[in-house]
């Protein structure tokens, strides 16, 4: 906890603390649109990979061998780290791909950037992003299961990336916002508020729970660590926390700063809104930035339903995190940490 902010920058610049404004004027910032070569170089990864016969949920760098597009690799871990902490890829030919191809390329590509991360208690390291007619309101929900609104947040991992396969009716855009821009806001209109974003905060596991551990992490929002700004944050499971009477008690204090952070997420001019296209791969630092996913209208056939693909990835020289974030990691080691890992957890990626 911070008693002052005189040990907090009066101001964070650097190409993280990016406006949506300057990002939607900008694509080139974010965007990246897949060569020929580029394609022909993932297409001979993946057939390298399905000759081997391994399960996707242990692919490595070694089994997906890479050519001039590794490179490019390398240059997306550097904005991911240091730069604008967000990347999509346009372009992969989806409709020419089987699911499995589809998704070995992206898991490929995952396993050049990082190391797969599981993402829930059963071990998954490939998620799918569908809504699955999940209750939004239930507090063991994960929110992704729906098509309800999401809400700005972080995912327990260095990297989340998505893989769009197919898109809903209407709606499911995705949305960004830096958490430096949001610092600055608050720093120059409310510091007193700012101040309590820095205070360990209750988050609920949402039924996930560690061996050993409590059914909520006491994480603050903010963290100032070594030099940088570490955003974790999820308002509705921050919210749903309450409902055990030994988390700590949010202060009308702590809800004004919450409420303003979330105002600030929202504020069209801090945000920026992009629609993935099927192929897309987009990819998001969850230090540094949150994303979110307006609601959507699927379509009624269950083979044109909404779909993507989802990785959480632990990023190789990547920042150091504050001890506190053990709660949620297990390990804070870089290059190694992130991931929900509960009893018996094993490891696999299903293609459905």
């Amino acid at each position: 906890m911070h008693d002052t902010l005189q040990e907090l920058p009066g101001r964070i610049d650097g190409p993280g603390a990016w406006t949506g404004a300057e990002m939607a004027a900008r694509p080139e910032r974010w965007l990246y649109t897949l060569t020929e070569a580029d394609i022909a170089d993932l297409e001979h990864g993946a057939a390298h990979f399905l000759a081997l016969g391994k399960d996707l949920g242990q692919i490595t760098a070694a089994d997906f061998p890479l050519g001039t597009f590794a490179g490019h690799v390398a240059a997306l871990q550097d904005t991911l780290r240091s730069g604008a902490g967000v990347e999509v890829i346009r372009g992969l030919p989806i409709a020419r791909y089987d699911q499995k191809t589809a998704a070995t390329i992206f898991c490929g590509i995952g396993a050049h950037i990082g190391s797969a991360r599981s993402q829930n208690a059963a071990g998954h390291v490939l998620g799918h992003v569908r809504n699955v007619g999940a209750d939004a309101d239930d507090p063991n929900t994960r929110i992704y299961q729906t098509a309800a609104r999401q809400t700005f947040h972080t995912d327990s991992a260095d990297v989340v990336g998505l893989l769009c396969i197919r898109n809903a009716k209407e709606g499911g855009d995705s949305l960004l916002v830096s958490a430096e821009s949001i610092y600055n806001r608050m720093r120059a209109e409310r510091p007193d508020l700012l101040e309590r974003l820095f205070d360990p905060i209750a988050t609920d596991r949402r039924g996930e729970v560690p061996e050993g551990m409590k059914p909520w992490m006491e994480i603050p929002p903010l963290s100032w660590h070594d030099g940088k700004l570490t955003v974790f944050y999820q308002r509705q499971y921050i919210d749903s926390a309450q409902r055990f009477d030994e988390a700590m008690r949010l202060t009308p204090a702590h809800v004004e700063a919450l409420d303003m952070f979330d105002a600030l997420a929202n504020d069209p001019d801090l945000h920026f809104r992009m629609r993935l296209e099927p192929g897309d791969m987009q990819f998001v630092y969850n230090h540094a930035q949150l994303h979110d996913r307006t609601g959507f209208t699927d379509w009624p056939q269950p083979d044109r339903r909404r779909h993507l693909l989802r990785l959480w990835l632990s990023l190789p020289g990547d920042r150091d995190l504050p001890p506190c974030f053990a709660e949620r990691y297990g390990s804070i080691e870089v290059g190694n940490r992130g991931g929900i890992i509960v009893p018996g957890t094993r490891l696999t990626a299903p293609l459905d």
